[in-house]
């Protein structure tokens, strides 16, 4: 499994994943136009600094899921949130996990955040599975607007991203960057 920043090109992976079995527990699917939408502001996320989406790839490149990060403020810290979607054909074989894992590093690198959430609805025990896997920690249930206008019950998971959240100063090579430790495969 790799990840590959997401391209205006996977327009088609990304329908596939607006699929009714795989968006039961965000809201369910978009129409065609929030998708070409969601497209365009995830092929165009990775300029902006703020995040990066990627498409989950097969080592034969087959692309089978989204995965990604972004700013966000919760409950009064900066803090990237995680997303990830898998098609159902490829669901239960680790992608998820390894691909969020595959993320987490991303961030870590960044270090510009201390921590990096997931809030998958309580009622999705693979998405909890996954958050469990890649490292974080359930700091309890809590209400979640999403999609916006929505309010669903979630999970509220956290990643710690280590204390590599500082800024290297310009220069700065990785010789000595802490790197923090990874729990669960």
């Amino acid at each position: 499994m790799r990840i590959i920043p997401w391209q205006a090109d996977d327009l088609d992976l990304l329908r596939q994943l607006n699929a009714p079995e795989i968006r039961r527990h965000t809201g369910g699917p978009e129409t065609d136009e929030q998708v070409v939408a969601r497209n365009a502001r995830y092929a165009g996320f990775g300029a902006t600094g703020g995040g990066c989406m990627y498409t989950i790839a097969l080592p034969d490149g087959t692309k089978v899921g989204s995965v990604g990060y972004w700013e966000r403020e919760w409950r009064g810290e900066q803090v990237y949130e995680m997303g990830w979607a898998v098609l159902s054909a490829y669901q239960g074989r680790g992608l998820a996990s390894a691909a969020v894992r595959a993320v987490l590093d991303v961030a870590r690198a960044r270090r510009t955040r201390r921590h990096a959430h997931a809030y998958p609805s309580v009622d999705n025990p693979a998405s909890n599975a996954v958050c469990r896997r890649a490292g974080f920690v359930l700091l309890g249930a809590t209400d979640f607007e999403y999609p916006p206008g929505h309010t669903m019950r979630v999970n509220d998971w956290r990643a710690d991203l280590g204390d590599q959240h500082r800024v290297r100063p310009a220069g700065a090579g990785r010789a000595g960057r802490r790197t923090a430790g990874q729990a669960g495969t």
